[in-house]
């Protein structure tokens, strides 16, 4: 995409008439973040919802492992490479080529529930997985650089909010089309995957809502980013940089353990001790939890402190605290079935036998969200350019997807569960003081107000609205 011609750069000279206050400006941070949301509410929203079940909703998850495992091998490579994407293409190209990708993942459960041959899952999820490196490099460049710096947190809290919903609509899908199997049934109905797909579809047409980062214009008339999209082989000189960049490798750890506990949460914890039904409605709450710790570590992180440091200081031990907390209740119930085996499934009518495991599950969704969503902070206060924030957003899903893909197949070669719940508690322990570290190091503080207004130069908006195709109007206003 060429940079903004002659007479775009005079047309931005001139007096802005648009009122930039206004809350639901089709054009700003909030409403674009949102739509983003919606997107990943729509397409990963779902397919955490089908995952959440455990074996992808097959009794067998074997099938969904090594699926799973092609994703995220996949993803691991096009993570990195996401980046360059959302430089070359723009997001809106970008985001509607990665979701189309994952309708026909939900689709190859569908196909399995009839033939039982794991050819199709297994290439839809090498598929999703360069969709899904797409999509996650493009959202985390929009989610930390439209927002101001001093509102990061509140966004990103605001898009996990949007986001995780996708899941809790997703949970009471399987839960209200399988209430009533409570025994024998092997797997979910085809509606259940039917239903995942329309969600889907619909997000990738959402997705040709974005615009680009030089139409999106915050609330004091700047810019969330005028870029001149780049070429190839600078991206790929970029993308060589990153695995040297020692910002990036103290993420190292945070990056790898920020999906590896999915496998063991899902596959054994609420795959293996719940009953069909009561997997989809462990997910509404599991999810649901996920909108709570986002809400709370976005707000914390945004206004417990003045310092922006010290609010991230302080984001890392409460997230440390509630962690190892969270993990010790983990092994506690880990420890009744050491062997893997529970002959015995818990229905959410079980009533006291029900609440532990219950609570624990909730528990692990609300440290997911504030882990991630402490990541997600941390990376946005690193810079405030959309092009570096596509490349560090897209390094760390690549990192994060090698580490599922590593354990999706720890679980389908049988490792005792107890080894794998101390793996998971390992890699988060010792995510934290790295991340520390990082704030130290690479963070500097919020400027005063003072010093904000006097070096801020607002970049004027264009005459007239900006449309849903993201070009200059000059007539009618449109929301």
């Amino acid at each position: 995409m060429a940079s903004l011609t002659q007479e775009q750069e005079e047309e931005e000279q001139k007096p802005r008439t648009t009122q930039l206050e206004k809350p639901w400006r089709y054009n700003s941070p909030f409403v674009q973040v949102s739509l983003v949301g919606l997107v990943c509410f729509c397409c990963p929203g779902m397919f955490n919802a089908l995952s959440g079940m455990g074996g992808g909703g097959q009794l067998d998850p074997t099938a969904a492992s090594n699926a799973n495992t092609a994703l995220y091998a996949a993803f691991s490579i096009s993570g990195v490479l996401g980046g360059a994407a959302f430089n070359l293409l723009g997001p809106r190209l970008t985001l509607f080529i990665a979701a189309l990708t994952y309708p026909l993942y939900a689709s190859s459960f569908l196909y399995y529930n009839h033939h039982k041959s794991q050819i199709f899952p297994i290439l839809a999820g090498g598929i999703l997985g360069v969709g899904a490196g797409l999509l996650w490099a493009g959202q985390g460049a929009i989610m930390t650089s439209y927002p101001p710096q001093d509102r990061k947190g509140s966004y990103i809290s605001l898009f996990w909010t949007i986001f995780n919903f996708g899941g809790v609509i997703g949970g009471l899908i399987p839960f209200a089309l399988n209430y009533h199997r409570t025994s024998g049934a092997t797997s979910v109905t085809d509606s259940t995957y039917i239903a995942f797909m329309a969600f889907m579809v619909v997000g990738a047409l959402l997705a040709l809502t974005i615009l680009p980062p030089s139409r999106v214009v915050r609330n004091d008339g700047t810019r969330a980013s005028r870029v001149v999209y780049s070429d190839v082989h600078t991206e790929w000189l970029e993308i060589v940089k990153l695995f040297s960049n020692w910002k990036m490798l103290l993420m190292l750890p945070a990056s790898w353990a920020s999906n590896f506990f999915y496998t063991y949460q899902f596959n054994n914890v609420n795959g293996k001790l719940f009953t069909l039904r009561t997997k989809g409605l462990n997910n509404v709450f599991y999810w649901g939890a996920q909108m709570v710790g986002s809400f709370g570590i976005g707000y914390l992180l945004d206004f417990s402190f003045t310092s922006r440091r010290v609010r991230g200081l302080f984001g890392v031990a409460i997230v440390a605290a509630l962690g190892t907390a969270i993990w010790g209740g983990g092994l506690a119930n880990q420890l009744r079935y050491t062997d893997g085996e529970w002959t015995d499934l818990i229905d959410f009518k079980d009533g006291g036998r029900y609440a532990g495991p219950f609570v624990l599950y909730f528990s692990y969704g609300l440290l997911d969200a504030m882990f991630q969503s402490l990541v997600y902070w941390v990376i946005g206060v690193l810079a405030d350019d959309s092009q570096i924030l596509s490349r560090y957003s897209g390094f760390y899903k690549s990192i994060q997807s090698a580490g599922a893909a590593v354990a999706w197949q720890v679980d389908t070669h049988h490792t005792p569960l107890l080894t794998q719940l101390i793996i998971n508690w390992v890699l988060t322990t010792i995510s934290y003081p790295l991340l520390a570290l990082l704030l130290i190091w690479a963070v500097k503080d919020d400027k005063t107000p003072a010093e904000a207004e006097a070096v801020a130069v607002p970049v004027p908006v264009p005459v007239g609205e900006i449309d849903i195709q993201g070009k200059i109007g000059s007539g009618k206003t449109s929301v």
